[in-house]
C-alpha cells in the first residue's frame, strides 16, 4: 500500500490516538468509553477517502485504551505518511531567489514525515524562511521574525507555545509602494509542525502574507 496519509492528517490521528488514552485513564463508565471510541472512528475514517485497505489499518484505532497502544498504532500508520519533500539546497535557494547567501537548512537531520512545512531562521540574514504547500505546490515566504520570549496562541497551528511576530513585506495597490502584514507564529516550528492537524490556518497565512 502506498502512503496515502498527509502528515497534517496523520498528526490529527494522533490527537484523536491521545484522546482514547485519555478517556480510558479518565472515565470507567462504559457508555461514555464506547461513545469515546466511535467518536475517535468516526473523526478518523471521515478524515478522508479512504479505501478498504486503508480503513483496515485505520480502524484498530478504537482498541486503544494505553499509551502503549496509541505509540503501536501511530507507529503503524507513520508508515503510510507522505513525507516532506526531500529538497535540495538548490531547490531551497531557487525558492528565494532574492536572499542572497541563504544557508539551507540540513534535511537530512529531519524527520520528514514529522513536517507539513518547512521553517527555519537564517543567521546570516536573521530572517524566517517558510516552505509550505499552497494551492497544490510549495511556495517560500520570507520576513523579520520578532521573538515575544513568551507563550501565545500560534496562527499556524494554534498551539499554546512560545511565539513571535513573523512580517513580510508585499507589493501595495500604487506602483512602487509596499505594505507590511504580518502574524504570530511558533519559534519553533517542529513543535508547531506536531501541533498541526489542518492545512486551512497554513493556508490563510499563505493567502494573507503570500
Amino acid at each position: 500500500m502506498e502512503p496515502f496519509i498527509r502528515t497534517d492528517q496523520y498528526h490529527y490521528i494522533k490527537s484523536q490516538a491521545q484522546n482514547l488514552v485519555n478517556g480510558h485513564a479518565t472515565a470507567n463508565d462504559q457508555g461514555v468509553l464506547k461513545a469515546v471510541r466511535e467518536l475517535a472512528r468516526e473523526n478518523v475514517l471521515n478524515l478522508m477517502e479512504l479505501n478498504e485497505e486503508q480503513q483496515e489499518l485505520l480502524l484498530p484505532i478504537t482498541e486503544i485504551k494505553e499509551r502503549g497502544d496509541a505509540e503501536l498504532f501511530t507507529a503503524a500508520v507513520k508508515s503510510y505518511v507522505i513525507p516532506f519533500p526531500e529538497l535540495t539546497e538548490a531547490a531551497i535557494k531557487r525558492t528565494f531567489p532574492k536572499a542572497k547567501k541563504l544557508k539551507a537548512p540540513a534535511m537530512e537531520e529531519l524527520d520528514l514525515k514529522e513536517l507539513t512545512y518547512l521553517s527555519w531562521i537564517d543567521k546570516g540574514s536573521d530572517k524566517m524562511f517558510i516552505i509550505a504547500p499552497y494551492k497544490g505546490k510549495l511556495k517560500g515566504l520570507q520576513g523579520t521574525y520578532d521573538r515575544f520570549h513568551k507563550k501565545g496562541i500560534c496562527t499556524i497551528c494554534h498551539g499554546y507555545e512560545e511565539i513571535g511576530m513573523f512580517m513580510t513585506e508585499i507589493k501595495g495597490k500604487v506602483q512602487g509602494t509596499f505594505v507590511k502584514r504580518g502574524n504570530y507564529i511558533c519559534r519553533d516550528s517542529l513543535n508547531c509542525n506536531q501541533n498541526l492537524t489542518s492545512l486551512d490556518r497554513l493556508e490563510d497565512l499563505f493567502e494573507l502574507l503570500g
